[in-house]
């Protein structure tokens, strides 16, 4: 029995490829502008991770392109810069996280999107109760893998 629950966040990630692709490239070329292009979405959800652990609601919202998108667990959909910050302004003010990303998969789909699978596990504390509790929102299918599930595009 599969018992996943999966929160799905969508965090619009537009590549520095944005000039049209020569026709002529190498799949040498092809293959260094992904790895490139895998490395800086690296680098992006790291950041995200952060600016989450910091409680930094303008760290976060810079990461955000003018129409991205947030889909929060229990809350409603944030679309656009203004309502992104309401949304993460409330999170913050609702909990610390204290958490840690590990990617499980990056696909380029061509040279302006791309799909980001990542699981984060820790800790997160409630304001409300001062108490502090495992992130757990995902059971994987393994045995005993549990974690916050996320998808980023």
């Amino acid at each position: 029995m599969k018992n996943i629950l999966l929160i799905i966040q969508i965090l619009l990630i537009l590549t520095s490829c944005s000039k049209k692709q020569n026709p002529t490239l190498k799949i040498s070329d092809n293959k260094n502008m992904e790895a490139t292009v895998k490395k800086d979405i690296e680098q992006l959800l790291y950041s995200y991770q952060n600016a989450l652990n910091s409680s930094s609601t303008e760290q976060v919202i810079a990461l955000y392109s003018e129409t991205g998108i947030f889909m929060p667990l229990g809350g409603p959909t944030a679309e656009g810069k203004e309502q992104l910050k309401e949304s993460y302004n409330f999170v913050f003010k609702t909990l610390k996280l204290n958490i840690k990303f590990e990617i499980e998969e990056i696909t380029v789909i061509n040279e302006n999107y791309a799909i980001a699978r990542t699981m984060s596990r820790g800790t997160q504390l409630l304001y409300a109760d001062n108490k502090t509790t495992p992130r757990i929102v995902c059971i994987r299918e393994k045995p005993f893998e549990m974690g916050n599930c996320e998808i980023y595009v």
